[in-house]
């Protein structure tokens, strides 16, 4: 009895022990999460500091601290695109901030409205008389771009540029299937409705290929347009018509053939990047560090620099992401979510509704959810506008019916009105093992559906005409929203996908524009002159939670600097992510879909799976699970 003792108070004392570190992490963590916030004590007088570590979004994806320590990786750092805007803006006006500094060393990538946005921001820092400088260590389209908008654009010796244009392959799996004996079901209409294809092709079909080709031409002539606008001395005939000659030409020297294109400026090491800013703002005197330049970080200067708030409100909702049922986001868009956001405005006194889209769309059932909510505030009698940012096609577009007026940019992919549903059965791979199916029925829908026995005719025919009825429910509220006949919605429809210029003339979009004119297209209607309104973004509670969750995952250390194989290696690790969405998409419930499969990914999907945590949680997890 008395080892039994013994034992029974050690395995006491191990309890307590456990307990008594528990409670000091606990509170050392909400310690750290109280001082986490940003303060505008932190303020400087010198350079803005903008280090773009992760990817430019519409609407920021919460953080589930649980999952990220669960896999040992951290979400990638996202930015929303009208908080860069915001700052950037404010930097030009005040006298505190001599000059703009983005640090694209861990910079993934942003969607091209979004890229225009803040270029076009930093011009006005450059019209304001203050100089903007780039550093990174690679450079890839979406950096090119921005750094096109800089005074002086710097390069690592050692890093590169790689200018590829949009496009890209994707995979498909009819073979994969056909292998398996897995039958593909596809319910569908659209010639150009292309979302069920991986599944049903071997390669892209000629109307999806043509769609493609319109799309991602208009697109990349637009960007080029873009970056010889903002950096006439650019050659971009020879970097990307003839990239292995010119890169062969500068002896394999990827950062001399960036400097000899004119895509940057200087090469030089951080420390000889910030010993020049440092030239311009004036030396750092709480530091001795190499490279030490007096700044001020983007958080703290956002922190000092609110959203007004004077004047009557404009609502503003964001539809981020893909559409899907229930309460998901944000920066994915459940419908039941935005709808009750929606709702719970509607006794709030707006003098107008902005509706900022950037989908590709996803659920009929909750692109409806959400459409009917904004019809609520509609029928109040108050102006709605929508703007679309990067993607408002298919589910996207649907939302957008209820606006009097669209605003969209000549970058912004628009139009895949089409629908579809894709129902996997398994007939055939389980007779391939001896399992077959049998019984009796009482009718034709009898034990249906069966996904192992398949489906009886009746089924596919009930199936095939829902969607059908769902894509002339979708051409009646395009048509009565656009003032179109049913025919000429059918014409512009089938699932073809449009940029923003054609979606213009085709009465899709009423004018070229962003956030900024369609608040102002509301405040006309409603009559509010210049100071008289502010927006009031429906949702925008949680980003400050969002901000401090990301500081103790991944630490607020810089971002380590990408040679070009590593950035090219990065986007390919990607790729395995988008087998697990196909995947997800053929084999997961799914009702009938509105979803745009030839937009472009996000920033933010192509950017997976390139971090793993190094913050104070996760070295946390790591002392409990090494």
């Amino acid at each position: 009895m008395g080892f039994a003792g013994k034992v029974w108070r050690l395995l006491v004392g191990i309890k307590d022990g456990l307990v008594l570190l528990f409670m000091l992490l606990f509170f050392w963590a909400l310690f750290a999460v109280l001082t986490a916030r940003p303060s505008p004590a932190q303020v400087r007088e010198g350079a803005l500091l903008i280090e773009l570590d992760g990817v430019v979004v519409e609407e920021r994806t919460p953080i589930d601290p649980f999952e990220a320590l669960l896999s040992q990786t951290a979400p990638i750092g996202e930015f929303q695109s009208r908080d860069l805007v915001r700052a950037i803006d404010k930097a030009a006006e005040d006298d505190r901030i001599t000059a703009v500094v983005l640090d694209l060393d861990g910079f993934l990538g942003a969607g091209q409205v979004h890229l225009n946005d803040i270029g076009e921001a930093l011009d006005r820092v450059r019209k304001a008389d203050k100089p903007v400088l780039a550093y990174a260590t690679a450079y890839a389209d979406d950096g090119v771009f921005l750094a096109a908008h800089a005074t002086e654009v710097w390069m690592n010796p050692l890093g590169g540029a790689i200018v590829a244009g949009p496009g890209g392959d994707r995979l498909y799996f009819a073979g994969l299937l056909e292998r398996l004996k897995v039958n593909a079901r596809v319910y569908k209409v659209g010639t150009y409705k292309s979302a069920v294809e991986p599944f049903t092709e071997s390669g892209m079909s000629d109307p999806a290929r043509e769609n493609a080709n319109a799309l991602y031409g208009a697109l990349w002539e637009e960007w080029q347009a873009s970056v010889k606008a903002a950096r006439p001395a650019v050659d971009l005939d020879r970097v990307t018509k003839s990239p292995a000659e010119w890169v062969e030409a500068a002896n394999g020297d990827l950062a001399t053939a960036a400097l000899e294109a004119g895509l940057v400026d200087k090469l030089g090491n951080s420390a000889e990047f910030g010993a020049r800013v440092a030239e311009l703002v004036g030396e750092d005197e709480w530091s001795d560090l190499p490279g030490a330049y007096p700044s001020t970080p983007l958080n703290a200067w956002l922190e000092a620099n609110p959203w007004d708030s004077s004047g009557k409100a404009i609502g503003v909702i964001t539809v981020a992401g893909e559409i899907v049922d229930g309460d998901a986001g944000p920066g994915t868009a459940g419908g039941a979510r935005i709808a009750e956001l929606l709702d719970e405005a509607l006794d709030r006194d707006f003098a107008g509704l902005v509706v900022r889209v950037d989908s590709p769309g996803g659920s009929v059932l909750a692109s409806e959810e959400i459409r009917d909510a904004i019809m609520r505030h509609k029928a109040r009698d108050i102006p709605v506008a929508v703007s679309m940012a990067n993607v408002a096609a298919s589910g996207g577009y649907w939302v957008s019916t209820p606006a009097d007026r669209i605003f969209a940019e000549p970058e912004t992919i628009t139009g895949s009105i089409g629908i579809f549903a894709v129902i996997p059965t398994f007939e055939e791979a389980a007779a391939s093992i001896g399992v077959n199916s049998d019984g009796v029925a009482t009718g034709p829908l009898s034990g249906q559906p069966d996904l192992i026995g398949g489906f009886t005719p009746e089924v596919d025919r009930i199936l095939q005409a829902s969607i059908e009825d769902g894509y002339e429910d979708f051409l009646s509220r395009v048509a009565s929203a656009r003032s179109m006949t049913r025919d000429q919605v059918d014409t512009v429809g089938q699932g073809r996908v449009w940029d923003g210029g054609t979606a213009r003339q085709l009465k899709l979009v009423d004018e070229y524009g962003g956030m900024e004119e369609a608040l102002a297209w509301v405040a006309a209607q409603a009559e509010l002159g210049d100071g008289e309104w502010h927006a009031a973004y429906l949702g925008d509670q949680a980003s400050r939670t969002d901000t401090i969750l990301r500081q103790l995952l991944i630490g607020e250390e810089d971002a380590e600097g990408r040679d070009v194989f590593a950035m090219l290696a990065g986007q390919e690790v990607a790729r395995t992510g988008m087998i697990v969405t196909d995947a997800q998409r053929l084999l997961t419930t799914r009702g009938a879909q509105a979803y745009c499969l030839a937009c472009p990914s996000p920033a933010s999907a192509k950017a997976q799976g390139q971090r793993t945590l190094d913050g104070f949680l996760a070295r946390v997890a790591a002392f409990f699970t090494d």
